[in-house]
């Protein structure tokens, strides 16, 4: 069997057939590949080390929320600037107070900007700190503890928008 030339003088041959489809699942191949790379370097997808061992504790946790939100106590976040201020109180009693106050900034995705800050007490309720947030999406995780017990614990999603200059 003999080819035909086309009027330019080029023939289709089974290289160039071979050559096409190579660069064609090479580029799917590199691409999947790279897109990979990027989901593996990004952030770890981890919640918890160990999924075993906390489904095995999610029982006692639900009961223990359940147990801390029947006592009434509420929290109030309030993010300006770098100033975090942090309330708890009791609808009809008034202001909690709590031994330590402790706020875990988390990016939604990614761990490079993660911190952990201290709140001191401010009077009637209030825990205060000063720490630089940075604008976008957190997962603020607070935590008050008093005579050993945790007395308030609650994270929220929250937006920082950037302060205008």
């Amino acid at each position: 069997m003999r080819l035909q030339q086309n009027k330019t003088g080029f023939v289709f041959t089974g290289w160039h057939m071979a050559t096409i489809m190579v660069a064609f699942f090479g580029v799917i191949i590199f691409v999947n590949m790279l897109m990979a790379y990027f989901a593996t370097s990004t952030w770890s997808g981890l919640v918890v080390p160990n999924t075993y061992v906390a489904s095995q504790q999610f029982n006692g946790k639900a009961a223990a929320i359940r147990d801390m939100l029947a006592t009434g106590i509420k929290g109030k976040l309030t993010v300006t600037g770098g100033d975090i201020r942090y309330n708890l109180s009791i609808a009809d009693d008034g202001p909690v107070v709590a031994d330590t106050v402790t706020a875990h900034f988390k990016r939604p995705v990614g761990e490079h900007q993660d911190f952990v800050v201290a709140l001191q007490p401010a009077g009637n309720g209030d825990y205060v700190a000063s720490h630089p947030v940075l604008p976008g999406h957190w997962i603020v995780e607070m935590i008050a503890m008093r005579d050993g017990e945790i007395i308030m614990h609650e994270a929220n999603r929250i937006a920082v928008i950037e302060a205008k200059k």
